[in-house]
C-alpha cells in the first residue's frame, strides 16, 4: 500500500526540510521537534491519543508533519461523517469568510444561523413546532439543554446514567457516569444530579432491573416532582457504544409524561448519520422534548446546539441564552453544507451499509486472528464498537490488548480510538465517505495490528 513502512511511523526520524515555525525559526517541523514543544507549552491534562502531528488531511486519509499516511478511522471523535476537508464544506466556509466571520448574533444577528435552526428545526423528530439554539461546544449544548429545562419545567432534579459522557465542565461532569480520567480530583460537583442504572448485559442489568433503578431512585434521593430533566445517549458514546434498548426509551418518554418530566436525547456523537439516521433516537420512534447536536454537525468546524419543543424553549427571556461566539457564522455556513452533503450523497443509507460491512468483517478477523478475545461487536448504523477480552469464560476486559492494538495499528498507518468504562472496547468512527477500497485497506492494516497486539500480550 501507498502508506510508509509499517514501522516508520513510530520510529523517530530525522527532520526534513521544511518551512520553520515562524516563533521558532529553528526548530523543525518533526514529530518529536512538535511533541517537545507540546509538552512545554501544553498542560498534560489535555491528552492525545497518537504521537504524531497533522500536516494535512484529506477525506478519510490523514499526512502526519513528516509526510507519513494514516487512514483515518477516529474521525476527530466522530466530528467528520462527511470527511475532512469536505469541497462543499469548504466552499460554504470560504464564502461566508468573504462576507464577515464574527459579528456576535446577539449584537448584529445574521441569514446564516436563521437558516440553520430552520434546517434543524426540520430534521428533528416530532410534530411540534421547533426552534434551536446555537452554541460553540457540546458541553455548552448540555448546559444550556439543562437550563432550558429547569426554566420550563420550574424544577431543579436532572437525572443521568451509569457510564455517560455529557461533558467536561462542572456541571456536565455531574452528569459524566466515570471518574477516571474526568471525574478524578475535581468535585464537589453540582447538587441534585442523580445517577440511574444504565441497562447492560455486561454487568447484569436488564431494562427492568434499570426501570426499577430509576423508580427507586424517586422512591429515595430524587423526587420526581422535582426533576427537570432526564437525560440519555441513545447510544453511549465515551461510556462503549453501546445501544439504548428500544424498550427503555420507550419506558423513559413515558416515565417522563406521567411525571411532568423532559427528556433530553443527547445526539453530540450519535448525530448526523452516525447510526444510519439523522438522529440515533429515531430508531426507537420516541421523540425527546430536547436534542443536543454538535460534533459531526459541521463538518470540522466548532458549533453545537439544542434544539427543542418551541413552548421549551422559549422558557427563559431575552438574554437568558447565548455566548459570544455561539453560532458562529463560518460554522454555520459548514454545516448548512454538511447537512446538503449527508443528504444528496446518501450518507444515511452508506452509514447503515458500513455498519453491516464492519460487524461481518469484524467477526471474520476475530475468528482467525484472536478467537475467545472479540466479545461483542455491537452499534447501531456504522457507530460500531468491538469489545475485546481475556477469554470468553471470564469475559474479563482486556483493555491492554485493546490499547496494544491502538498503538500497533497507528505504526502500520491506522488511527484507532478506544472507549468504555474499562476502556477496553474499540469505536469505529471513520468518515462516512471513506470508500469501500480505502475500508478495505483500514481493516487489513486493523487485521494485522491485531495479530501484533495478540503476540506482545499474549
Amino acid at each position: 500500500m501507498a502508506t510508509k513502512s509499517a514501522k516508520s511511523a513510530a520510529r523517530p526520524k530525522a527532520a526534513k526540510k521544511s518551512a520553520p515555525a515562524p516563533h521558532l525559526p529553528n526548530d523543525p517541523q518533526t514529530n518529536a521537534a512538535l511533541l517537545a514543544r507540546r509538552m512545554a507549552a501544553v498542560p498534560q491534562g489535555v491528552a492525545s491519543a497518537a504521537p504524531v502531528f497533522a500536516g494535512r488531511a484529506e477525506n478519510a486519509e490523514l499526512w502526519d508533519v513528516e509526510g507519513n499516511r494514516y487512514i483515518d478511522f477516529a474521525g476527530g471523535i466522530a466530528v467528520l461523517n462527511t470527511g475532512h476537508r469536505h469541497p462543499k464544506v469548504i466552499a460554504a466556509a470560504k464564502a461566508q469568510e468573504d462576507l464577515f466571520t464574527h459579528t456576535s448574533f446577539q449584537v448584529v444577528p445574521y441569514e446564516p444561523y436563521i437558516a440553520l435552526a430552520e434546517r434543524l428545526n426540520a430534521l428533528a423528530p416530532g410534530d411540534a413546532p421547533k426552534k434551536t439554539l446555537l452554541v460553540t461546544t457540546g458541553a455548552e449544548a448540555v448546559e444550556n439543554a439543562v437550563k432550558i429545562a429547569r426554566a420550563a419545567t420550574g424544577r431543579s432534579g436532572v437525572i443521568a446514567f451509569t457510564g455517560a459522557y455529557h461533558g467536561r465542565t462542572l456541571l456536565t461532569l455531574g452528569l459524566t457516569g466515570k471518574i477516571s480520567p474526568y471525574k478524578k480530583a475535581v468535585g464537589p460537583f453540582p447538587p441534585e444530579v442523580f445517577r440511574a442504572p444504565f441497562p447492560s448485559l455486561r454487568d447484569g442489568i436488564t431494562v427492568e432491573d434499570a426501570l426499577t433503578g430509576l423508580n427507586n431512585l424517586f422512591l429515595t434521593d430524587a423526587q420526581p416532582e422535582r426533576v427537570a430533566a432526564i437525560i440519555i445517549e441513545p447510544v453511549l458514546g465515551e461510556g462503549g457504544y453501546i445501544p439504548v434498548p428500544v424498550e427503555m426509551l420507550r419506558a423513559l418518554r413515558e416515565i417522563c409524561d406521567k411525571h411532568g418530566i423532559l427528556l433530553i436525547a443527547d445526539e453530540i456523537q450519535s448525530g448526523f448519520g452516525r447510526t444510519g439516521a439523522w438522529f440515533a433516537i429515531e430508531h426507537s420512534g420516541v421523540v425527546p422534548d430536547l436534542i443536543t447536536v454538535a460534533k459531526s454537525m459541521a463538518g470540522g468546524y466548532p458549533l453545537a446546539g439544542v434544539i427543542g419543543r418551541a413552548d421549551i424553549m422559549d422558557a427563559l427571556q431575552p438574554g437568558g441564552l447565548g455566548g459570544t461566539y455561539g453560532g458562529n457564522p463560518v460554522a454555520c455556513a459548514a454545516a448548512l453544507a454538511a447537512i446538503d452533503a449527508i443528504e444528496s450523497e446518501g450518507l444515511l443509507e452508506r452509514s447503515t451499509a458500513l455498519g453491516a460491512y464492519f460487524r461481518s468483517r469484524f467477526a471474520e478477523i476475530g475468528a482467525r486472528v484472536s478467537p475467545n478475545r472479540m466479545w461483542d461487536i455491537r452499534g447501531t448504523g456504522a457507530m460500531i464498537a468491538v469489545e475485546f477480552v481475556t477469554d470468553f469464560a471470564s469475559a474479563t476486559p482486556d483493555a491492554a490488548l485493546t490499547k496494544a492494538l491502538c498503538t500497533h495499528a497507528l505504526s502500520r498507518g491506522l488511527i484507532l480510538l478506544a472507549c468504555g468504562m474499562h476502556g477496553n472496547a474499540l469505536r469505529i468512527m471513520v468518515p462516512l465517505t471513506a470508500s469501500d477500497a480505502l475500508i478495505d485497506e483500514g481493516l487489513a492494516i486493523f487485521e494485522a495490528a491485531l495479530a501484533d497486539a495478540v503476540a506482545e500480550i499474549g
